[in-house]
This record gives structure tokens, sequence and C-alpha cells, in this order.
């Protein structure tokens, strides 16, 4: 079936239009805050691309030509549509007893103890059938796309058996084929140890490495794998081996690392190429010169400090004074990050971790695009990209962040369609 045409859309007189126009590279130290700002701006898409940015004035004739549909961003923000590169999309129910376990004081391993946690998760997933699966997906997508997302990447983890993992990734299969997002799979099998399995890890790792990896590989069903290195999940060697036999079947690697305790899992990420080190609340100086001299890009969740109520955040001044590439993301699940505003956090970047307004936007958008590999055609708005955007009801790009916990959303655009029209 033939899709329905894509009208050419011109969006104009925009209070701040940021490009993000530069090199074909993440951004490293001083230029994670180069905007590339064009007041008065306009931009021009033509099918799902992005045809021409420049001054109002300049487009204007062209989008007359093309019949364009006119969209007035008169004191409004334009910019990329934000590219969430960490997310737990698809689970069932909530954690809401683990919430208020942790408000009266209980910590995160007393809470797996209990019976929550992650286990709670896979046993709640168990129970649910792909349909109810797909129906809260779809909603939480429909949010996405309503504060400004564009692009979310959807970890699997909660199976915890092959028979659940695969259930998982035919859910994002159906997603992808029938929501207007753009949605990238990681097999995240490693997320932690089932109870069947306690004492011999080894077994589950020869389940995922022998089964599992080979049936997702083969049929497609994943284009990145991940693996949970940290206190009480796996260990550096064992995360070596599932991210290896990944590798073997084309999944790129990617790392939960440095969460809770340091391990060094972001140096196996350099090792192995990864291209993500993600959260990495604990990482030393001397990891933070290893990030900086390679092109893992270091992800950082401010989101799951802040519901966990933890005063350590990720020294994301280190990181990005040491040259490396720094991104944002929501580490939306239902355990310890339920928030999927990337607007928010952008705050919790800025009031948290010190990132400049323009250092977090870039964060979340064009290096956010390079941590899925797909910078080459998202995260910033030049012509030949896609028409992948946002427009925020502000005048000016730092209120993002400054007027926290909103929703400035008035407009997403994907692939050069309009997916949510708000207030």
């Amino acid at each position: 079936m033939t899709p329905p045409s894509r009208r050419a859309l011109f969006l104009h007189s925009a209070e701040q239009l940021l490009t993000l126009a530069a090199s074909p590279v993440p951004r490293r130290g001083p230029a994670l805050g180069e905007l590339g700002i064009i007041r008065d701006g306009a931009l021009l898409t033509q099918g799902e691309k992005i045809l021409r940015v420049g001054k109002t004035r300049d487009l204007a004739g062209e989008a007359r030509r093309l019949k364009a549909e006119s969209i007035d961003c008169r004191g409004l923000v334009v910019l990329p549509g934000f590219v969430d590169s960490h997310t737990h999309l698809v689970f069932a129910g909530n954690r809401v007893d683990d919430f208020e376990r942790r408000v009266r004081g209980a910590s995160y391993d007393e809470i797996a103890r209990a019976g929550g946690g992650i286990a709670h998760s896979a046993r709640l997933l168990a129970g649910a059938t792909p349909r109810e699966l797909v129906a809260q997906a779809r909603r939480f997508l429909d949010e996405f796309a309503e504060h400004g997302t564009t692009t979310v990447e959807v970890k699997t983890g909660y199976g915890l058996d092959v028979a659940n993992e695969m259930k998982i990734l035919r859910v994002i299969q159906r997603l992808r084929r029938t929501s207007p997002l753009e949605l990238v799979p990681t097999l995240l099998a490693a997320h932690a140890i089932p109870a069947e399995y306690k004492g011999r890890s080894r077994a589950y790792l020869r389940l995922i490495s022998q089964r599992l990896i080979p049936q997702v590989g083969k049929r497609k069903l994943a284009r990145f794998i991940d693996c949970f290195c940290d206190h009480g999940a796996f260990s550096v060697d064992q995360c070596r081996q599932i991210l290896a036999a990944g590798l073997r079947y084309g999944l790129i690697p990617r790392v939960h690392a440095e969460q809770l305790v340091r391990t060094a899992a972001c140096r196996l990420a350099v090792e192995l190429g990864a291209a993500s080190a993600d959260h990495l609340d604990h990482v030393s100086d001397a990891d933070i010169c290893a990030l900086a001299y390679s092109d893992v890009v270091a992800t950082l969740l401010p989101g799951s400090n802040f519901h966990l109520g933890l005063r350590q955040y990720p020294p994301a001044r280190k990181l990005i004074e040491a040259g490396a590439i720094v991104a944002l993301a929501t580490d939306f699940n239902p355990g310890t990050s339920p928030t999927l505003n990337m607007q928010f956090i952008l705050a919790l970047a800025c009031s948290q971790m010190r990132m400049m307004p323009a250092e977090a936007i870039s964060a979340a958008t064009i290096n956010a695009a390079y941590s899925l590999r797909l910078g080459d055609r998202l995260g910033s708005l030049e012509p030949g990209k896609q028409a992948d955007l946002a427009v925020m009801a502000v005048k000016d790009y730092r209120e993002l962040p400054y007027y926290f916990a909103w929703n400035h959303c008035v407009l997403t655009i994907k692939r050069g369609q309009v997916v949510y029209s708000g207030k």
C-alpha cells in the first residue's frame, strides 16, 4: 500500500529556530552549546525531508510556489524533535508499591528482596497479553509525541526468559508498524538474574547467548544489545560475554554502566566500541578520560536520580569539559524513572548537573541521535535531513528548562507530517 503523500509545510516567523547545524559529527566541549539559532526563522519541508532552512523572507517565495501549508510560529521556538535514546517503553502495570516503599525509606536492594523491582515487572509482563502491552505502549507514545519527542529507543528487559523477551520484541514490531514515531529496538535480556537462576547465572547467560540472541539477530528484531552491568546484576565479564554474542549477530552494544556502584563497565563500552554507556553516576576521572577519547556516547539519565531521591547525579560538567560526547534521555520505566517528558529532563540537567540550556538541548537531540547511530538524518534541522521537529510555546529556548515540569509543546512533526497539534 502506498502511503499518503505529505503536503509541503512552511513553518515561518519563529522567534528562534534552533537548527543545530554544524559539521556531521557529535557535539563535544564548547560545540555542545552551539544551537545555530535563526531569528525570524523558517523551515520548508517536502515529503519526509527538510527542503530549506533560513529567514522567513528568504523562503516565502519558494513556499508559495510549492503551495506549502503555512504554519505561523510567531512568538514560538522551533527545534529538532527530541531523540529519547534510553527507554523501557514496553511494560505491564506499574510499580506504585515500590514507590511507596521507597518514600518510607526502603532501599533499591530492600525493595528487590521484598519481591519488587524488575522481578515484579517481569511477573506482570508474563501475565499480560501482547494486545494489552501494545495498548499501554501506544498511550505512552501519544504522550511522547505531545511532549515533542519524535524518536524513541525501546529496550526489552522485563521478560527474563526467551518467550517473554520475544513477546516484547513482537510488541515493539507491532508498534513500529503503527506508531507515527520512530522506534529503535534494543535487546536487554541481561537486565536481571531471574529467580529460578539464582546461583546459576552462567546458565541464564548461556540461554541468552545460545537461544535468544541468535533468534533476534537472524530475524533482525533489534538493532542494539544492552546489559545491566552493576551491583546485584551482571559483572563486567558476564556483560562482555553477552555483548560479544550480540556483536556476532550484528547487534551493536550499549551498556548500563556505573549507576549504583563503579564497575568499570564504561571501560567495557569503550573496549567494544559501544554506541553508548548510560547512567554513569559513579564514573571515575580515569573513566571520564577514556570516554572523552572514544566515540562512545555518555548518556545521562537524571530522571532516575530524581525519582530515587538521590543526591548524587552524573558528573555532566566533568564529562563535557573533558570532551566526552554527552547525551540526555528519560530512562522512562515503571520503577526508577516514570517520566517521558524530555523537557523535564532538560530542567534536571540544568538545575542538578549544571548543564547550560543550550548544552542540554544538543544532548537531547543531535547527540542522542548519534547514540542511536542516526545522526546522519536526525537531531538537527538541515536540508536533506528528516523533517522531525517540535514547536514550543516559549519565546526563548532557555525557558524550556526554566519553566520546569510544564509541557510547552504545541506542535510535533515526524517525517514531514503533523503527529501532534495542541493548544
